[in-house]
């Protein structure tokens, strides 16, 4: 099977166009012969950069008002926002694995959640996951997920499952999903560089599991003028915001494909992800090495709600 890793930028802060332009690399994806198609993490419609560059404090004010923005322009899943990807995936017969800003209108309709989103080769939605720890100033833009997401789920490209960011970093999150069968694990990102690549490389041969990761490759000259505060924001014209290190690597370790570098356009590999299984006679991690007499994980599924209606 291949697997694209889209390493193109969206049209920051503009759901609409956005939206118009994964469409296109879907379309362009699926002619590449894949089946599997992955997107950064936040990608619909960009990732708030923006909390990492205004000083706690000072620029409350101005992250109000480009939290508005994000607002008029995150997705409603609840009312059918996904609904030009699922399109997109069913006409084309990929899945699709993609992080993107929440806005749930049954629930306050006003937080964001970082999401992460799987979307069968038939349309279906097949596990929707919130970040579950925003990180240092994320969590000016972001709520708090539970575990409801914390899923792997069958798809026609396999079994997949999601963490975000630097959820990878969280050893019980990761564990969660070794135990439940994995072939593939994908992590959108907006982070980059040899340490992450480091993670990536370790969680292959920690999960005996393909690893997907992805940040979205990012200029300044990427942010339309019109963004507010835009000349305080990115005063470098020539600034690589994010270098994107698009990468996979094989289960038990070793790379497939990538990472691909400050560069433009869809990474490519060829996968097998019956591998994964195979890779785990060494070591099993949720298996055979787990000595569940000494260690146990207690996951608590339950949505988490402020709110109980009762008739």
């Amino acid at each position: 099977m291949k697997v694209c890793v889209v390493q193109e930028p969206p049209v920051y802060l503009d759901l609409e166009k956005t939206m118009e332009r994964a469409v296109a690399l879907i379309a362009r994806a699926a002619g590449d012969g894949a089946g599997l198609v992955v997107f950064p993490e936040a990608w619909f419609p960009g990732y708030p950069t923006f909390v990492w560059r205004l000083a706690p404090g000072a620029g409350m004010g101005k992250t109000d008002e480009l939290y508005a923005r994000l607002q008029d322009n995150a997705i409603d899943r609840i009312n059918g926002g996904l609904a030009p990807l699922q399109e997109a995936a069913r006409e084309h017969g990929v899945v699709l694995v993609f992080g993107y800003h929440e806005l749930d209108s049954g629930l306050s309709g006003s937080t964001l959640f970082n999401s992460c989103a799987i979307i069968d080769a038939d349309g279906s939605v097949a596990n929707n996951h919130r970040k579950l720890m925003p990180t240092n100033p994320e969590r000016m833009v972001w709520g708090f997920g539970d575990a409801s997401g914390l899923n792997v789920v069958e798809t026609a490209a396999g079994r997949i499952g999601a963490l975000i960011c630097w959820e990878n970093y969280m050893p019980l999150a990761r564990f969660a999903l070794y135990a439940q069968g994995i072939d593939i694990l994908v992590a959108p990102t907006w982070d980059s560089g040899e340490t992450w690549l480091a993670t990536m490389q370790h969680i292959a041969r920690e999960g005996g599991c393909w690893v997907i990761g992805c940040a979205t490759s990012f200029e300044a000259s990427d942010v339309p003028t019109d963004i507010p505060f835009h000349d305080e924001l990115f005063p470098n014209k020539d600034e690589w915001i994010n270098s994107g290190d698009a990468v996979v690597y094989k289960p038990f370790g070793g790379l497939a494909a990538g990472p691909m570098n400050r560069e433009k356009g869809l990474l490519i590999a060829e996968i097998d992800p019956g591998a994964a299984r195979a890779s785990r006679r060494k070591f099993d991690v949720s298996g055979h090495y787990a000595r569940p007499d000494i260690f146990t994980l207690s996951v608590n599924r339950e949505p988490q709600s402020p709110v109980v209606f009762s008739n």
